[in-house]
């Protein structure tokens, strides 16, 4: 047994919930992400994110619990409101829309920074919102974001219109909101860009079969290195997922070469 590593910290109590928390962020992550790819608006995620994140850091300097329905509604109507003005923008100018997506982005993550100026936690809160804190999940938590991603998914699969327009902006603003609460900012990122990136010369299922592999390997990775090594659970999933689509990535192209 190699020395400095505590077996004992890989807890089911803790990971089996957090596990379970990036599964069902990648349930609807994935295919979210594929259409972001092919509409070519990468950082759509991260704008909707912060702006969900900023409601909740005001619902945090209003004191209001983190997991009542007061939070619940400031982090999505705020992430409501980003996904229409961002809807109305593509309508207004296509042409530049990444550009407009990445000033929201700036102000909404500078937005929280004025927010949080004179609060005591303030740094603390920032830190949870952009890393998050997916070992806290407990499966109290994730039933509700299960159900939420189910009413998503179903009309996703089966309506695809629903995938043009304000409707893509709604799902994905609802998904956003959701997820940013599990596993923060940077895993909202990267669950749906990086996974998407490797399979996107595939078509359909065998696409986000792909997708998926690439996702479930880097979370389960980073979340066994991080218990072991005792490092921020967070950034080291998004290590590990990236690891994983190299590695991955260099399967496939092996494969076809």
């Amino acid at each position: 047994m190699p020395a400095g590593i505590d077996w004992q910290a890989l807890d089911p109590g803790i990971l089996a919930p957090a596990f379970c928390a990036g599964l069902l962020v990648l349930a609807t992550h994935v295919p979210l992400g594929r259409e972001v790819l092919k509409r070519g608006i990468i950082f759509i995620d991260l704008a909707v994110a912060q702006i969900a994140g900023l409601g909740m850091l005001a619902a945090r300097l209003a004191e209001w619990p983190p997991d009542g329905w007061e939070t619940q509604i400031a982090a999505a109507g705020s992430a409501l409101l980003g996904a229409m003005l961002l809807g109305w923008l593509e309508s207004r100018w296509p042409s530049i829309q990444e550009a407009l997506i990445g000033i929201l982005f700036v102000l909404a993550a500078t937005g929280s920074l004025l927010l949080m100026a004179h609060n005591p936690h303030g740094g603390e809160h920032l830190k949870e919102l952009l890393s998050g804190q997916i070992l806290w999940v407990d499966w109290r938590q994730l039933l509700p974001v299960a159900l939420l991603y189910a009413v998503l998914l179903i009309p996703w699969f089966r309506l695809p219109r629903l995938r043009t327009g304000f409707g893509f902006y709604l799902v994905f603003a609802l998904a956003i909101t959701a997820s940013v609460q599990l596993v923060g900012v940077y895993l909202v990122f990267t669950s749906l860009i990086v996974p998407a990136l490797v399979a996107r010369e595939k078509a359909d299922w065998r696409g986000l079969a792909i997708a998926w592999l690439v996702g479930i390997s880097g979370y389960a990775l980073g979340l066994v290195a991080s218990a072991l090594a005792d490092l921020p659970s967070g950034p080291a999933i998004v290590w590990c997922i990236a690891l994983s689509a190299l590695t991955i990535g260099a399967a496939m192209r092996k494969s076809t070469s």
